[in-house]
């Protein structure tokens, strides 16, 4: 028995201490060490996969994800586009801004010499159509020597009137019209302006002046020059409404034989102007735009009158007279629009105190003719008269209510 006991430890003995049954036993633990490491890779593979999945089918179905950490804050997004109707209205409105700020004429009183004058009121559009709305004005250009010494009739006479006329003062340059006052119609409405001396070419620089700053108002379509000492003989839609419809202008020309007319020319000014073109006529005038437009842009005639009409020409009666029977007689009426009084004779016409002024002789200049006027006669043959003295304008106002059909 104890033989049979002893057996089994020393086949232990014998087992481990034989080489081959060691070397056995190193292979066992590594296979088992490698399997063991194999598996647990495998599990945490297989687990990982698992894990996937599922995150995968839940991003899949409808139910909502479990909460995450908010991202960081972004920059907020650009606005969104404007719609077509929105873009629209402010493309109409922007367009309608710049067609306003272009259409607005410049102050009276501004910082342009005479040639850049010119120049600007040279442009006109090719389009005859205008793309808004146009009501037409009259441009009042009164040529003085300060201010208007019959202000008070005038402003009845626009008075309610706005938006229909335009008014324009070139007065001397020491002139400036500061003492009008705020209300008033002439406010602000003297314009830059040079020396004038009666009969020299300055004159019809003083015209052209005029002219120019008026054309700068593209809604002025009648132009009408004036006097410090000129009224309205009707009242202003009358007058308003003779100008406007009128289809042609109003300078007079006419060819006079002898020392006052044709004495006056300068072979000089051959072949621009010969002898048979010379003609006279009154310095007061009235046209249509295009006319206008013409006498700015002037570079043939008026430059030969700048050099050659001096002394006895008195450029004032002979410039426009030439100019507009020479180039445009079609287009003109040939008689002036204006009154004044010759048959006492001398240089100058007859001037009118208060007590000249009653209700006969303002009806009388009323209707003392008959003129053609658009294929018809007519008894309007003048709207204004000169020359009233500031003494007679007490009366003016009082008779202009009753005569001249406005006021008080």
């Amino acid at each position: 028995m104890k033989s049979q006991f002893q057996d089994p430890i020393a086949s232990a003995a014998k087992l481990f201490h034989a080489p081959f049954h060691l070397s056995n036993l190193i292979s066992y633990i590594f296979i088992f060490t490698f399997g063991l490491s194999f598996g647990i890779v495998l599990s945490l593979y297989l687990k990982n996969l698992s894990l996937n999945l599922q995150v995968t089918q839940l991003s899949l179905s409808p139910s909502t994800p479990p909460p995450s950490p908010p991202p960081p804050p972004s920059p907020p997004p650009p606005p969104p586009p404007p719609s077509p109707i929105t873009a629209a209205k402010t493309s109409n409105l922007t367009s309608h801004s710049v067609l306003k700020k272009y259409l607005q004429p410049p102050d009276a009183m501004h910082d342009m010499s005479d040639r850049e004058l010119l120049w600007r009121a040279s442009m006109v559009p090719r389009i005859r159509e205008f793309p808004f709305d146009r009501v037409p004005k009259v441009a009042f250009m009164f040529l003085t020597r300060g201010p208007v010494l019959l202000a008070p009739l005038w402003e009845k006479f626009f008075r309610g009137h706005k938006g229909l006329y335009s008014i324009y003062v070139h007065a001397y340059p020491s002139f400036n019209g500061s003492s009008e006052p705020e209300g008033s119609v002439f406010h602000g409405r003297w314009i830059p302006s040079k020396e004038v001396k009666w009969g020299q070419v300055n004159m019809i620089e003083a015209e052209r002046r005029l002219l120019a700053n008026a054309l700068l108002d593209i809604r002025n379509q009648r132009f009408v020059l004036l006097s410090e000492s000129c009224i309205p003989l009707f009242n202003f839609p009358t007058i308003y409404n003779h100008l406007i419809n009128s289809t042609k202008s109003f300078v007079q020309a006419y060819d006079l034989p002898g020392p006052v007319g044709r004495g006056r020319y300068s072979h000089r000014m051959s072949p621009t102007i010969t002898l048979q073109q010379w003609r006279k006529g009154s310095q007061w005038f009235e046209m249509e735009r295009d006319l206008a437009l013409e006498v700015v842009s002037d570079a043939e005639y008026f430059p030969v009158f700048q050099r050659y009409c001096k002394g006895p020409c008195y450029a004032d009666e002979h410039y426009l007279p030439t100019f507009v029977s020479a180039r445009f007689g079609e287009r003109n009426w040939n008689r002036s629009l204006t009154w004044v009084d010759w048959s006492r004779g001398g240089p100058h016409p007859a001037r009118f105190n208060r007590m000249d002024v009653t209700v006969e002789l303002l009806e009388k200049l009323r209707g003392m003719n008959k003129c053609e006027y658009n294929g018809n006669s007519i008894s309007i043959c003048f709207l204004f008269a000169r020359k009233f003295t500031p003494n007679a304008l007490d009366r003016l106002l009082r008779f202009a209510p009753k005569v001249l059909q406005f006021g008080p």
